[in-house]
């Protein structure tokens, strides 16, 4: 038997996680284990030194990291369940649990809004501010020795991003070409650093050489299933900046040490070819109008040391819902009503936490065209079949026994790319990863594997016994939709 699976390996780290459990508390203990890290309810040093045997039986089985849920009775005995999710579980940031995560059923599948291409805005012109010639004659002032890059690397550049610069980037290259420092540069570190900190100075922030040139597409933000599903993007009608994850016109070419600055080549509606933007690290949609143009940047830097601001943008369209399926507060039966419209794309139904829940019908949202995102808690749905009149969700989480009706009735929706299974936190940990295996099963996905283990925690703790298990395991069950 694995080491990964004996239960002497977890006895440390579940007796110290069931001492610090309150004595009314109930549940499974859970948590998560990595080679290199861990996800449980306990101080850094105390974690460390009871995540350790586990990390190294990991190492020693070859698994990067396993989900896992242990259910102890008074006495000490214990269940404890060894889930390893494998490729199709995108596993979430936080608190996690057998059963839990996001099931990626389409391999490679991403959310719209990471799908999300920017829209064409007809008659978009460069700012009146835009004057390549003032701009490089106010760099070559202020970079006096200073070495441009050559047309035709400029040409280069182009074939290899696939677009046309803009004529106020060209002016600016053509003056310096920020040589980075060291083994890239040109060979003279001293040099080289010190043109890359004079060209900083002159435009205002760390610039990119040209051969770092990129454009900042969707893949350079964070796109999890979870987050990504229940996001909507949307750009006002006076916007500057269109609100998408990442576009082929936004040609980034410096930054502040952790934003990145971009020339649009995609402007909102209210903007301008050639604007200044600032993608920000932290956030995971759109771009700060940071600039009209790369020669108003530069120039105001210096004269002013203002920032141009954008137009004001009134509010977005609404394109996200959620409710509470309880009665009153404005809430319960009408609520999904009140919220429908030809542009909502996601839907949210909580339970409130509350008894007296009224679960809801999705009827009025049936049929509308851009719903692709659909997450109703447990018990919250008046009748979980109902989902078939959302024909465009690529998105589905809802609560294990929805689940099973829909699995039930083979009504799962085949056009879905990612679910999840929506918890209480009361339900048991081998009915949930059933659940979630049922599900990947029908795409064909990889299964999770769940091991179970009994032993008995205390002063006189037994070594654990493996129990068999049935396909889709590697021990105690859980392979539910084969």
């Amino acid at each position: 038997m694995l080491a990964l699976h004996a239960f002497a390996t977890w006895e440390p780290l579940l007796t110290l996680l069931r001492a610090g459990r309150p004595a009314a508390r109930t549940g499974a203990m859970t948590g998560s284990v990595a080679v290199a890290s861990w996800s449980l309810p306990l101080d850094r040093e105390s974690g460390d030194r009871a995540a350790a045997p586990v990390q190294r039986a990991l190492v020693e089985a070859g698994v990067r990291e396993v989900v896992f849920a242990a259910e102890t009775a008074p006495d000490g005995g214990t269940v404890l369940h060894v889930c390893e999710t494998g490729p199709a579980v995108e596993l979430p940031p936080g608190p996690r649990s057998p059963g839990r995560g996001t099931l990626v059923l389409v391999d490679g599948a991403v959310a719209e809004p990471w799908r999300r291409r920017p829209e064409p805005v007809p008659g978009a012109v460069s700012a009146a501010s835009a004057d390549p010639e003032l701009l490089e004659r106010t760099l070559r002032e202020r970079l006096p020795d200073a070495v441009g890059v050559t047309e035709e690397e400029i040409a280069a550049t182009e074939e290899r991003l696939g677009v046309a610069l803009p004529e106020e980037l060209k002016a600016l290259y053509r003056v310096t070409r920020v040589f980075p420092p060291g083994p890239d540069g040109s060979g003279d570190w001293e040099a080289d650093f010190a043109e890359q900190q004079a060209a900083e100075s002159a435009v205002g922030c760390e610039l990119s050489s040209l051969e770092h040139l990129f454009t900042f597409g969707p893949t350079f933000r964070r796109g999890e299933w979870w987050h990504a599903a229940t996001t909507a993007v949307a750009t006002p009608p006076g916007a500057a900046v269109q609100g998408l994850v990442g576009s082929p016109g936004w040609i980034a070419f410096g930054s502040n040490g952790g934003d990145t600055f971009a020339v649009d080549l995609t402007p909102g509606p209210g903007g301008h070819l050639g604007q200044v933007v600032l993608i920000g690290h932290e956030e995971s949609i759109g771009a700060e109008l940071y600039g009209e143009s790369l020669t108003g940047l530069v120039l105001n830097r210096f004269e002013r040391g203002v920032r141009e601001a954008g137009p004001p943008e009134p509010r977005p369209a609404e394109v996200t819902a959620e409710v509470t399926a309880v009665t009153g507060g404005g809430h319960g039966p009408d609520a999904l009503g009140s919220a429908a419209h030809p542009e909502l794309e996601v839907v949210r139904i909580r339970g409130g936490g509350r008894p007296g829940g009224t679960p809801l019908g999705l009827a009025p949202i049936a049929g509308l065209p851009r719903v692709r995102t659909l997450v109703a808690g447990p018990g919250t749905l008046a009748d979980p079949l109902e989902v078939a009149g959302l024909p465009g969700l690529e998105y589905l989480a809802l609560g294990p026994d929805e689940w099973r009706v829909l699995l039930d009735a083979g009504a799962v929706p085949p056009g879905l790319s990612a679910a999840a299974v929506e918890v209480r936190g009361d339900e048991r940990p081998s009915e949930l990863v059933a659940v979630a295996n049922a599900v990947l099963a029908l795409w064909d996905r990889p299964l999770i594997t769940r091991t179970t283990v009994e032993g008995r925690l205390g002063p006189s703790a037994a070594e654990g016994r493996s129990l068999s298990g049935g396909d889709g395991d590697d021990g105690g069950g859980g392979g539910g939709g084969r």
